[in-house]
Formats: structure tokens, C-alpha cells, sequence
């Protein structure tokens, strides 16, 4: 699996390379900043790439600006951004994609070796992996419908925007398959979206709806996999 990093920081940039392919990754090219970052993308053509958000020249939002634009060029292009903050505007323009492939994880994940290849495994396959801090502060929003689920339900929409199964969901909450069923058909239902519609296309659904009640800053990203 090819990956395109784009890390300004020497140290970090080179432990990811180091770990990387000592998982099985082949470390294509290490940019340093985001225009290098988009010819990376362009000459070798990544499986996933890893972009930070804030790189040189301004260390503002270099990054993960350069990420949307590759993604504009490359439809569908995998990409997880790390960041050391929060960015919910950037956050929620990624989740905001139908196509999946992305993922948003703070630089502490990094040390979390199986977790962090997990996710960007998942990314790579055009799922989604979202850092749990990140989803807390989306979900942290004013009036909005997310404020309708109950703590249960809240925790199997965090889960399921992290991009685990019905499965996985119900084996981190200790309950049932079927009663993870049940909460993702509760969730939907309160927040007025079809149970019908699969995949990326309830990431969208969902931004949007939250949006047209006035919730743009505070999106609740969801990629369930396999409910039904």
C-alpha cells in the first residue's frame, strides 16, 4: 500500500516512514509542504496519504486545504489528516464528502501503533476513522437534533462515525447485534433521515440536515458499514 505523507516536522515525518514500513506500507514520498504535497500526489499516485493540517508557510490551514484540492483533482482520494487540534470547519468539509476514503485523528493517536494503522488501513479501503476527541466536539453542538438521542444512542453514532460495524459496535458497548440495530434505526429515525440509505451517503445526509437547522459548525459524522 502506497502513502504520500505531508508532515513538516522532521522527527514525526520520519517515525511515520519508519513505522509505516515496518507494517507493510511502502513510504512513497515525504513532502514538507502542501505544493510539494500535490505533485507528491500527482507523480506516484498513493493508495492513502497522510497530511497534516497546518504546514508552511503560514501554518494556518496549508494542509488540509492541500488534501481538498487533491481530492477535487483525485475524486475519491484516501486521506487522513492528523492534526494536533480540533479544525470542526475542515473536519466537517471532509465528512461532508460522500465518496469516503478520509480520516481525521490527533497526532497523540499516532503512538497507538495498531489503532493508527487500523485507520488508515480503513481509509485506504474507503472507509472512515475519526478520533473520538474529534467526534466529541462535532457532536458538542447548541439545539441541535443530536441533543434528541439518548447517552446510548449518542455512543453507537460516535462509534459508528469512527467506522465500526454493527459488530464491532455492539462488542465495545457489550449489548447485542440487535440491539446496536435498534439504536442506529432510533438515531435515524430522530434525526429525520432515511434507514434506507447506505453508506457515505448518510455522512452527507446527515451534514446536511444538521446544516438546514442551523448546526453547520457541529456536522455528526456517521459510516456505518453494515447496518440494515
Amino acid at each position: 500500500m502506497r502513502v504520500v505523507i505531508a508532515e513538516d516536522n522532521v522527527l514525526l515525518a520520519s517515525g511515520l516512514e519508519l513505522l509505516l514500513n515496518s507494517q507493510g506500507f511502502e513510504v512513497v514520498a515525504i513532502t514538507d509542504d502542501a505544493p510539494g504535497f500535490l505533485t507528491a500526489v500527482e507523480t506516484h499516485r498513493p493508495d492513502v496519504t497522510i497530511v497534516d493540517v497546518r504546514l508552511p508557510p503560514d501554518f494556518r490551514d496549508e494542509g488540509i486545504r492541500a488534501a481538498l484540492q487533491a481530492r477535487r483533482d483525485r475524486p475519491g482520494l484516501p486521506v487522513l489528516v492528523l492534526s494536533q487540534y480540533v479544525e470542526q470547519e475542515y473536519a466537517g468539509r471532509l465528512l461532508a464528502d460522500p465518496r469516503g476514503g478520509i480520516g481525521y485523528l490527533l497526532k497523540d493517536r499516532v503512538s497507538r501503533i495498531a489503532e493508527f494503522t487500523d485507520a488508515l488501513r480503513r481509509v485506504a479501503a474507503g472507509g472512515t476513522a475519526m478520533d473520538p476527541e474529534v467526534i466529541a466536539q462535532l457532536l458538542a453542538g447548541r439545539n441541535d437534533p443530536v441533543g434528541a438521542l439518548t447517552p446510548r444512542e449518542r455512543e453507537v453514532l460516535a462509534l459508528m462515525a469512527e467506522g465500526h460495524d454493527n459488530t464491532a459496535i455492539a462488542q465495545r458497548l457489550f449489548i447485542t447485534d440487535n440491539a446496536v440495530h435498534k439504536h442506529i434505526g432510533s438515531v435515524f429515525l430522530k434525526l429525520g433521515l432515511s434507514v434506507g440509505d447506505s453508506g457515505h451517503r448518510r455522512v452527507r445526509a446527515v451534514l446536511t440536515y444538521l446544516r438546514r437547522r442551523g448546526g453547520a459548525a457541529n456536522p455528526a459524522p456517521v459510516e456505518p458499514s453494515t447496518d440494515r
